[in-house]
């Protein structure tokens, strides 16, 4: 390569070659010099001592090449080959006072066979250097942008892809399943992230990511690359099924027929590229019910339930259809899910009857219980739509009288049966806290009912101190749960935290674990020590 030359060549050559490495690598020419000044700078080290502090010069216009050492002028020298003293320096420089770095010019040396190689590596390093951080600041700012490359290699099932100025590597996972790549293809893929790692930047690519389908579509759809059509949800089961979620800003506009295209021009040209994999174009909607009813096609679905509190949503189906709604393997229903961002549970209107029917049961018991009244009475009220001892306590006479057979006199009997019945229950926690150990100053945070302080209890939070070392989201934070195809039990769930089950906020978690810290003294201990400090 012409950058071994320097060493021997003229100064014309000098200037040549920088220009030559700094076009061919695409780099700055004022690093190529500084390469080579370094390089020469060390040779020059190996003939006049690696202990001077030795500096080089190459002139960028005319190749004139400078070489000094620089000395420090001191009273007593104690390195003999960075200092000098001040009656040494005035040789040097005229008029030189202790402290001043003065320079030493040497005469040009030659450089030989040893002395080459080595400024060769140098400048080899500094221009690889130059090299991956262009690549660095090509590529950073480009993530999530999609690429054409030339496949250049296949590596432990990794795709290393030649991106023209830098490689990008496909890794396993971010794969389409089964898809044949072989060196020399041309293949596009979505820039997922950028790494600056010492090696080099590692441009990570990826044919698997739910956005590398939705810029295909943007690429093949005019309106979605102009703003007209959105793509609002996207879910991908790569190399098999994919759906999409889309809307259109404009009202004469169908956005599934536009990404279809005449006659499915415009999503087979995506499907080949993602190697046939299914596409489900389905209609965006802000409402949650129809998106998720949207999202289940082919299967027709009867009813949506939506559980606010436990974040999941209960889709009935006929039984004919469930297979078709879950899909192969669960497919189908995982997409919607992820396209939904909701969990889902699909039931059949058998599996929907008999859990309304069990609810009725176990809440009619309850009511004939707590409230001490007869079977006909207790489904009355579960028959129009009470389910908890504080639904009948708290709510408007009014809404209890209005249930055909009952009267005001009824509804307010039954309204203080359900208070006297909470009562029990706060006294029989109360009870069983105390029994735990948790101290009575907890009662006094906000938002805290004594069934939670049980809670506390059992799982070893009995002080102000305890609660105070919490985090929100160990208090409050509510389980992560995934879609189920059925609604069976939860108990292998994850539990999230300790208060979970009472549907606090995160605002109202921070409420309890600030006053837990003030009321144990937290903020006068440290006003305390900044006092003390002051």
């Amino acid at each position: 390569m012409a950058t071994t030359a320097p060493i021997s060549a003229n100064k014309a050559e000098l200037i040549a070659i920088a220009d030559s490495v700094a076009k061919e690598k695409l780099i700055d020419r004022e690093i190529v010099i500084e390469a080579m000044e370094d390089a020469i700078a060390r040779s020059a080290k190996t003939r006049y001592g690696a202990e001077m502090d030795i500096r080089a010069k190459l002139d960028p216009n005319n190749g004139d090449l400078r070489l000094w050492r620089v000395v420090e002028v001191v009273e007593q020298v104690d390195d003999i080959y960075k200092q000098v003293n001040v009656d040494q320096a005035q040789k040097l420089q005229k008029g030189a006072v202790i402290g001043d770095f003065i320079v030493d010019p040497l005469p040009p040396i030659e450089f030989g066979r040893i002395q080459a190689q080595a400024s060769k590596q140098i400048i080899f390093q500094k221009v690889r250097d130059a090299e991956r951080e262009r690549q660095y600041e090509e590529f950073k700012d480009r993530a999530g942008e999609i690429i054409t490359g030339v496949v250049k290699r296949v590596e432990f099932g990794h795709v290393v892809v030649d991106l023209g100025r830098a490689e990008g590597v496909i890794r396993r996972d971010a794969q389409i399943p089964r898809e044949v790549v072989r060196v020399g293809d041309r293949i596009r893929s979505l820039i997922l992230k950028v790494v600056r790692e010492t090696r080099g930047p590692q441009i990570f690519l990826s044919r698997a990511h739910p956005d590398f389908m939705k810029k295909l579509f943007a690429q093949e759809v005019p309106e979605i690359y102009d703003g007209v059509i959105t793509i609002m949800a996207a879910a991908r089961d790569p190399g098999s099924r994919a759906k999409i979620g889309v809307i259109s800003r404009d009202g004469s506009i169908d956005p599934v027929g536009a990404c279809v295209g005449m006659k499915g021009s415009r999503v087979q040209a995506v499907v080949q590229e993602m190697q046939g994999e299914k596409i489900d174009i389905i209609p965006w909607s802000a409402d949650t019910a129809t998106f998720v009813v949207n999202a289940l096609q082919p299967a027709n679905v009867s009813r949506v339930l939506i559980d606010e509190e436990e974040d999941r949503i209960e889709v009935v189906v006929p039984d004919d259809q469930l297979s078709l709604a879950i899909g192969r393997r669960g497919q189908n229903v995982r997409l919607a899910s992820q396209l939904t961002g909701k969990a889902i549970d699909i039931l059949t209107e058998a599996d929907a009857s008999e859990k309304r029917q069990k609810e009725f049961v176990e809440r009619s018991d309850l009511f004939q219980q707590e409230l001490d009244v007869d079977e006909t009475l207790a489904q009355l009220l579960v028959a129009e739509g009470f389910t908890s001892l504080e639904e009948v306590a708290y709510v408007e006479v009014q809404e209890i009288a209005q249930i055909e057979g009952f009267d005001e006199e009824l509804a307010a009997e039954l309204q203080s049966r359900a208070s006297e019945a909470l009562e029990r229950r706060e006294e029989a926690a109360r009870t069983e806290r105390r029994e735990l150990g948790v101290e009575d100053d907890l009662a006094n945070l906000p938002h805290m009912t004594e069934a939670m302080l049980v809670t506390l209890g059992k799982a070893g939070i009995k002080t102000l101190d305890d609660v105070g070392d919490l985090a929100t989201d160990e208090l409050v934070e509510k389980r992560r749960v995934e879609p189920r195809r059925k609604a069976e039990t939860r108990a292998a769930e994850p539990k999230g935290g300790v208060l979970a089950a009472y549907n606090l906020s995160m605002e109202q978690g921070n409420e309890i674990i600030m006053a837990a810290r003030e009321a144990a003294g937290w903020f006068a201990e440290e006003d305390a020590v900044a006092d003390s400090a002051q």
